[in-house]
Formats: structure tokens, sequence, C-alpha cells
């Protein structure tokens, strides 16, 4: 079944892991066998062969590149404009894979439904199709002045959310609180204006209710899952998750495990012996569908190889081509084939859709 993914840093990846994301998950594990610099060397799970494998023909690919102030113990850069810089080289190499023709750069209704129709043309073997990509931006530290949000999206941004981790220079992010930033209410006017999707992850809660009552365009929630499971200021909690059905929105369910199962200590706790299945985020669909009364809301933010690998992925995940398991699984839970098909692409489309109409 086609799959859709709202939330792969596979630029990222490619530039600061130095990952060749034209090769298979096992040789890009091989190349970096013995490599201590990074938690998740010879873990990842995600490569283009592997997206086609899985059939996930399309994907929300991210840049990112955060400014940080001097005493931060973030990584990131040092300057705006050095973070610009560093969110055009991702740029550069999601281009380089299409000039290859590895990915394929989708930005208006017309583009979108020629790849959907591409990806379901069985008599075309999906290991020689582009793994097409909507450009979104994770954090928006990079836009040095707003001017710079108006040449993102000549660049094709389409989506964009405006914190990350920490103090942002627009908004906020995970394990801060406080409204947005005054920087921050003119980013979401012009977004508005210009047509690009609101994403909410990464949001304080104060900040989360502010956006949704400024901005009146498009949203989603790329990767995130409930708070009330996993109780921690990165997840939803249930009137977030209200408000979002309110707006149409979907969420995407982030397949980190700490996000899926409660009292993670990164580094420490393992997949298998802590019960994190692919499965669990079954749970997390599950609470959303009681609130929302249908399974029109929740849809597939894998965020896998996001700063993590097998290390921090679900224990019976070997690849990212492993997504097709998740039919079966949300088949034995009782969704019908309908719900089976908004989750892995349905709902993604629907809301891409309505957005570009």
């Amino acid at each position: 079944m086609l799959a859709i993914d709202a939330h792969l840093d596979i630029a990222m990846n490619a530039l600061e892991w130095n990952r060749d994301f034209t090769q298979s998950v096992s040789e890009i594990r091989s190349r970096e066998e013995g490599m201590t610099d990074k938690l998740d060397r010879a873990k990842g799970v995600v490569s283009l062969p592997a997206l086609r494998e899985g059939k996930i023909g399309l994907v929300v690919a991210t840049q990112i590149a955060r400014f940080v102030a001097k005493g931060s113990s973030l990584p990131g850069w040092h300057s705006p404009e050095q973070a610009w810089a560093q969110s055009q080289g991702q740029l550069a190499w999601y281009r380089a894979m299409v000039a290859e023709g590895q990915m394929a750069q989708i930005t208006n209704r017309a583009e979108l439904d020629a790849h959907i129709e591409l990806w379901e043309n069985t008599a075309i073997p999906d290991k020689t199709k582009p793994v097409g990509f909507i450009l979104s931006l994770e954090g928006a530290d990079s836009l040095v002045r707003l001017s710079y949000l108006e040449k993102a999206y000549e660049s094709g941004l389409r989506a964009l959310g405006p914190a990350h981790y920490g103090p942002g220079r627009y908004a906020d992010g995970t394990g801060m609180t406080g409204p947005l930033h005054p920087s921050g209410i003119d980013l979401l006017k012009e977004m508005d204006r210009l047509g690009i999707i609101l994403d909410v992850t990464h949001l304080t809660d104060e900040s989360f209710s502010q956006a949704l009552s400024i901005y009146k365009g498009p949203v989603w929630a790329s990767h995130h899952n409930c708070r009330a499971l996993v109780n921690h200021q990165r997840q939803l909690t249930d009137d977030q998750i209200r408000q979002l059905i309110e707006r149409g929105a979907v969420i995407g369910g982030s397949l980190d495990v700490w996000m899926m199962v409660p009292n993670w200590v990164r580094g420490v706790s393992d997949p298998f012996k802590h019960g994190a299945p692919l499965e669990v985020i079954i749970n997390h669909y599950d609470h959303i569908c009681q609130i929302a009364g249908n399974a029109n809301h929740i849809a597939i933010g894998s965020d896998l190889d996001g700063m993590f690998g097998k290390e921090q992925s679900p224990y019976d995940l070997e690849t990212i081509a492993d997504l097709q398991r998740l039919p079966d699984l949300l088949s034995k839970r009782g969704y019908s084939e309908a719900d089976i098909k908004n989750v892995m692409h349905g709902n993604w489309l629907r809301l891409i859709r309505n957005a570009w109409a």
C-alpha cells in the first residue's frame, strides 16, 4: 500500500551525518562501523532504496538549522546567516537528488496528483520511481529576516514549524514555556499570505494555542504523539488534539520510542527491554481516534533517523520499509480497510490537496 511519511530529516543526515542515501541501509551502516562520534552510528534505518522498498513514495523532507546563542548546550550555528547557509546546503543536496532522478520535488496540486498516479502505477517497478518530497523547514531560526521566507517559498518551501528544541528566534520550542515572539507573530501572518502550511510540532503550550488563533491556513502536526500516554511537554494534550481536529489537521505518529513509551532514558533504555515494538504507535492512534470519533486525523510522521537509529526505534523495525507492517497491525486492532488507507496515505493527501486547491 502506498505510504506517505510527513517527517524525515533526510538532508540533515546526508550532510551532517555524511550518509549517502542512494545506498542501501546495510551499506550505510557498514560505512559507519567503528565510528563513535554519534550515538546512532551504524544504526540508521532510512535510505532512498529502503523508502522505495516500503512503497513510501512521498515524504515531507526537512531543512533544519538551529541558531544557538553563546552558552547554549544545544548543537547549532552561531549566527542566523550560518544557519541559512546550512539550510541552503541541504536544499542543494535535495536538488542534486532531483537532478539524478532519485527524488522529485512536489510544490503544487498538479505535481502531487501526477506523482501519486506514478506511484500507483503497478506497471512501473517501484525501484525505478523517484521518491517525492515536499520541503519543510523545522524551526525558523535560519530565516535571517522575515523577507527570507519568500525566498524560501520560491525555492519550494511549503510547510514550516516555527520552533524546534529550546530557545528560538521566532518561537521557543520543546522544553520551554511562553508565547510566540513578536517576530513569530509576523512570521505566521506571512506564512498565511504565502500559503505555507503551519506545522505546530515543537511549539510550547502557550504558543500552540496562540499560533492557531493567529494563523488561518492549513495546519498539521507532522510528528507528534499523545501526552496522555507519555507525559512530556513535547507531546499533544487532549485539548490540543481537539483543537487540531477542529481545524481539520492531521497528526503524524512519531516512531522515536521515547515518545511512544514512558520513562525512556536516552542512551540507557533499550527498545526491546522497554517494550517498544512498532505496534505501540497504534495506542497513540487509538487515543486520537477516540477523541475524534473517526480515523481521519492520524497518519505517519516517523522522524526515523532524526538524530537516532535502531537504538531508539521500535525493536521490530529494521528499516523504514517495515512501515508496511502497519496495515496488518491496524487491521488486527479493528481498523477498516478505508481507515488503514487513510492512515497510510489518504489523510495526508486530503489535507495537502485541500491546502493546494
